[in-house]
């Protein structure tokens, strides 16, 4: 690569962005998959670029709706670091959503084993778990708990 290159690279956001050093900046990690990894090296890994932009407008799109696992497309100029350990910085020309990451509610995620709801939460060990008609079962001490929680209940148990 070139000191310099003017690229489009497709990549999911890895953090949610924030803001950079100045007003009407931002900062994020774009992580940009080899398409044909298969055909290159099995074992080829995917590249962690740091990313800016200056531009206000997409810096107001990267603070307010893009989120972690977002697929972007950035054109921009590349820049390889002096230092070969240190991923190369893409300053961000223009952004287009490629594909949205699939949205959670609060961070909860809702499964459904067979009749039963489990809400899974990633700042509790928790996982409460219901019917699927909206009944409480209980609420499992892990999610490796969840088999025997609906097992109980079903045999009467409603500890």
């Amino acid at each position: 690569m070139n000191p310099q290159t003017h690229l489009a690279i497709d990549g999911y956001v890895d953090a949610i962005p924030a803001p950079g050093t100045g007003w009407g900046t931002a900062r994020f990690d774009l992580i940009h998959s080899p398409v044909d990894a298969d055909r290159i090296a099995p074992d080829v890994p995917d590249t962690v670029y740091a990313c800016t932009t200056a531009d206000p407008h997409i810096a107001y799109v990267l603070l307010r709706e893009i989120r972690t696992g977002d697929l972007l497309r950035v054109t921009g100029t590349v820049v390889q670091a002096d230092d070969p350990t240190a991923p190369p910085r893409v300053s961000v020309d223009s952004l287009e959503v490629l594909e949205a990451a699939p949205a959670s509610l609060y961070e909860l995620l809702l499964e459904r084993f067979g009749n039963y709801v489990v809400v899974f939460d990633a700042d509790r060990d928790q996982v409460p778990v219901f019917t699927a008609s909206g009944h409480w079962v209980g609420e499992a001490a892990s999610p490796d708990a969840i088999s025997d929680l609906i097992d109980a209940y079903e045999e009467g148990d409603t500890r």
